[in-house]
Order: C-alpha cells, then structure tokens, then sequence
C-alpha cells in the first residue's frame, strides 16, 4: 500500500500540468513557467505557445496590479502556434505573464508568476556538463550557499531523442525554479548542471541581476548528436560509421539530440551558450572536430537568431571548456580535440569562431574522482575561468585577462641550440619541466617528437634547449599529452590571473641561423 504522501507526489505534477495547458488546444511552450527568467534589454524576450488556429491572443505584462505591457496575435496554421516579442525590459522583477485566447465566445486564460529579467544561459554538452552540484569538490558548502542566489533561476532539459526536429520539448525534468539543496544535489549526472550553475553565481556576482540557466546535457555523446543534418553536411559527415563504445555510452546518431534537446528551444530569446563535450569525440571523427565543432556554433547562432524573430544576437557569444586530462586515454586523442576545440589556432576568439571564450583545464585532473578520472570534481575552477571570458567577450569588460599566455614569436637561435619564445603577455614559470615542451626533429625526411627541455626566462621570454635535435627543427608543441601535468601544476601561467597557459603546436618556418 502506498503511504498517502506518496500518492500526493504522484498526482501532484498532473494537477500543475493542467493548470499550465488549462483548455484544449491552449497552453504555453513547455519551458514558460513560474519562476522563469526572460532575457533583457537591448533584447526583446520572446514568449509563446499553442492555441486553437485563427483565435486571437492577447499577452500581458504585469506588476503587481499595473498592466505594464500587452502584445496581440492570433494562431497560425498549421503549426498551432503563437508568438509574442515583448517590448525590451530592465533586469529585475518579478513580474507576471498572461495570456488569453479568444475564440468566438470562448475565452481561456494562462498565467505564470514571480518571472524576472536578466540574462539567460544555455549550458549543454556531454557528461562533464551533467555532473551535479552534488558530485564536486566542497559539495555540502555548495549546497548550502543558495539563499544569496535564489536570483539565479535554474531549468533543466529531459533527456531525449527524435529523429526529426522537435518544435517542442517532450519533457522537462526541472521546471524553472529556484536554487535549492535538493534540486542542485539530486543524485549523480541529474538536473541540475554544476558548471551551469556555478557560471551563473559568478556572473550574478558580478552583474548583481537575475540570471536565467538552461541545463541540457547527456553523458557521453558526441558531438554530431547535438548537430543539426546542415551542419554536418557542411563538414562531410553523412552517415555514420562505427562508433567506439568505450568513448560513446549516450545516444550517437546524428542530429537526435538537436532534434529533441536544443531545436525546440529555438525561439527563445538568449543572451549565450556555454559548451562542454568533446571527450565522445577523441576516438571517433576525431579530424572532423575542427569543422564540426565551429559548424555547430554557426548553425545554433542562425537558428536561434532566426527562432527568436531575430531578439537572440545573430552571433550570440559562446563559451566553451577545454578538455580536461583522462589517466586511461592511450590513444592520445585528447591533444587533438583540445586543439581542434579552437579550430586548430590554439586561442579564441579567432576568425574562425568569431565572439567564442574558452576556458583551459588541462591542468584541473583528478586522480582520485570517484567518477573517474575523466570527471573532475573541480568544477569551481571550470566556472570561474569560463565567466571571466565571458566578462570579457559577452560583456565587453576591459583590461581583463580571460586566457593564459601564447607565444606571439618564436625564433630558432641555431648556433646556440635554442628556441627562444617570446610571449604577448607576461609569464610566469611555476616550475622548469623537461618535457611538456616538445620539438619535431627531422632528417632524412622522416620526423621525430623530442623534448625540448626548458631553460632561462623573463617576464615575457623563455628558452628552449633543442640541441638534441640533429636534423631540422620543424615544429614545436607545448602540453601534447592526455595529462599534461598534476592538478594546478603546469609550468606555464599568467602571473596575476593564475590561468594556464594554453596547449599549442607551430611550425617553425625561420631556419637561419642566430634568428
């Protein structure tokens, strides 16, 4: 016999999901609901849903008594649907949407209360992206840390997949609401994302408004499951060829999860995206990432601008985790997608991911993750260092370092034995290491990685030994392993932002000697 508070958890969601659809044929889109929060100015936020077709809807704007705004439309056939721009808004709140369908002598109305406005976020990727509140480093503090928070409004997606695109989303397994111990903590790779909801506390404490994130993710997935069919066309992939099993464990057909998790979201009105996938991808299509990836940022900026009534900038910022390092990767994949994450430039943004911000984190292992070492529990990290590229690029904020150190220059001082690398932005050398930098060594036209031992450095330039290199120093590469180095213990960072100096690779076209 079930206990009567387990039959009120059942009936429960029932009763809430008929209030929402209250009449036939007339609700609003699966993801409009208490406690939401709608993107602000200069944007306008979009609100819609589903009617009866040709009935006319009226959508009103309160606060608290006062009607502060109102949008008319009608119902289009064939989709059943209808759409509103509101007027762009301030951030703050709350305020309260209402909609009413007129149909002949029938009237039906909708409400949903306490929304803000802000700026709203959609994180989705693979399972570093899942990972909960509950599963990462000073997990209970973490969790007990909401009531500075409950501005920062949380939804997160169902897992789900459709052969065709959704105009919908089936499911959600959160409804938009506010933080708590118990939906930021429910249970392992469950709503709500850790990276997501950490990245949104550091924006608010900087912004000091609401800030709306949209958790949709799914462990172990490849990227061209979150592709539209467009963007992989454009990058050559058609059909699928075998997929490794020990790399994908979720859904890896293409387009399904685009289908179903982040197409039906498309007219809502965002101020960015944050991205974390790619370990799916370090044994299949692994060449193809440096044309999937920027192809899936294009095609999720067009048609989000374009399901938006064009509110969603057209190149909406986007921001991304590098991967992190994996104990029991051999195949050496993860140096490739690192690389091929910033189609193969090595920084963002770049000409070929224009308004994209990265966050490095190579050197945030975790040996002992009792989730395995490709899921670090430092989750923290990965969100502070992804919200300063966004304050950076999303926010325009000046003067302010969001990525480690490159080399803007690097010359072969030939008679010396020695590769001197000189970089745009101070360094700092944290420790000499002998092999995370390497050089290519060729004669007799084949080639050879060597180590280039690390040698003298100044505020800007270091030395690099390369006499054990008897041939031609070709190229020269820096962190190109799974795990490059122990947890914050790289040799290169930036002085003042402790960010890690990114990994590279580069030819080295100047053989005269002494330059």
């Amino acid at each position: 016999m079930v206990a009567p508070e387990g039959v009120l958890g059942l009936v429960l969601p029932l009763i809430l999901w008929v209030d929402r659809s209250a009449g036939v044929g007339f609700r609003f889109a699966s993801y409009i609901d208490n406690y939401m929060v709608l993107q602000k100015e200069p944007a306008g936020a979009v609100v819609w849903g589903f009617g009866i077709p040709g009935a006319t809807v009226t959508v009103t704007l309160w606060q608290g008594q006062e009607a502060i705004m109102k949008k008319v439309t009608s119902v289009k056939a064939p989709s059943d649907t209808w759409i509103v721009v509101l007027d762009p808004m301030k951030p703050g709140g709350p305020f309260e949407v209402m909609a009413q369908q007129t149909w002949g002598l029938m009237n039906l109305t909708l409400k949903v209360h306490d929304v803000l406005f802000g700026d709203v976020w959609l994180c989705s990727g693979q399972s570093n992206m899942q990972m909960t509140v509950l599963q990462i480093f000073n997990a209970t503090r973490e969790l007990s840390n909401t009531a500075a928070y409950q501005s920062v409004r949380i939804l997160s997606v169902s897992l789900a997949e459709a052969k065709e695109e959704l105009m919908d989303l089936d499911m959600v397994d959160l409804q938009w609401s506010k933080p708590t111990k118990e939906n930021l903590g429910n249970g392992y790779f469950t709503y709500m994302s850790a990276v997501c909801w950490l990245f949104g506390c550091y924006l608010h404490d900087t912004l000091q408004y609401p800030i709306g994130l949209i958790s949709s993710s799914w462990g172990g997935t490849p990227i061209e499951a979150w592709s539209s069919e467009r963007s992989l066309k454009a990058c050559g992939v058609l059909t699928e060829g075998p997929v490794p099993y020990d790399s994908v464990s979720g859904p890896s057909e293409n387009s399904v999860l685009w289908n179903a998790m982040i197409h039906p979201l498309q007219n809502m009105t965002l101020k960015g995206v944050v991205w974390y996938q790619g370990e799916a991808n370090t044994q299949y299509n692994k060449d193809l990432y440096n044309c999937t990836f920027p192809a899936l940022i294009d095609d999720w900026r067009q048609t989000f601008h374009r399901g938006s009534q064009g509110q969603t900038e057209r190149f909406f910022p986007f921001g991304f985790v590098q991967l992190s390092s994996y104990l029991e990767n051999a195949d050496d994949g993860f140096p490739q997608i690192r690389w091929h994450q910033t189609a193969d430039f090595g920084f963002v943004p770049n000409v070929k991911m224009p308004n994209t911000f990265m966050a490095v984190a190579m050197d945030l292992c975790d040996r002992d993750s009792p989730f395995g070492s490709i899921h670090p529990r430092d989750k923290q990290t990965v969100a502070y260092r992804l919200h300063l590229g966004a304050r950076a690029v999303a926010y325009g904020e000046k003067n302010l370092t969001f990525q480690g150190p490159l080399p803007e220059k690097i010359e072969l001082l030939a008679d010396k034995g020695l590769l001197k690398l000189t970089y745009y932005q101070g360094i700092q050398v944290q420790r000499q290491d002998k092999k995370i930098f390497e050089i290519s060594c060729c004669s007799d036209r084949q080639c050879e990685w060597l180590p280039a031992p690390m040698g003298n450095f100044s505020s800007q330039i270091l030395s690099l030994a390369v006499n054990s290199c008897l041939g031609t120093v070709a190229a020269l590469r820096y962190a190109w392993t799974t795990w490059p180095c122990e947890y914050k213990q790289c040799p290169l960072y930036h002085p003042c932002s402790a960010l890690p100096a990114p990994p590279f690779v580069a030819f080295i076209t100047d053989q005269a000697p002494g330059h």
